[in-house]
């Protein structure tokens, strides 16, 4: 993953918004500037994904057959369960 340099940004907004915004940063175990970080990146469409272990590790297990559609599959797999 490249990396990139960071950089301040100064935000001027709600004193009572920015002190809730801390707390629940806090609870959540993060940085409030990380919190933002990840809202802009969400919103530009560049959110980082995070896996968690066993997600990386059954990562490509699954093979798909070229041009199926798993979505229509899942469809027609759950219309037949709930007949």
């Amino acid at each position: 993953m490249e990396e990139h340099m960071n950089t301040k940004l100064t935000l001027k907004m709600d004193s009572q918004v920015i002190t809730r915004a801390k707390g629940y940063a806090a609870k959540e175990g993060e940085s409030l500037s990380k919190m933002v970080e990840n809202y802009f990146r969400l919103i530009i469409g560049h959110k980082e994904k995070k896996f968690t272990p066993v997600v990386k590790e059954l990562s490509g297990v699954i093979r798909l057959k070229k041009g199926q559609d798993i979505k229509a599959d899942y469809t027609d797999y759950l219309q037949e369960k709930y007949k």
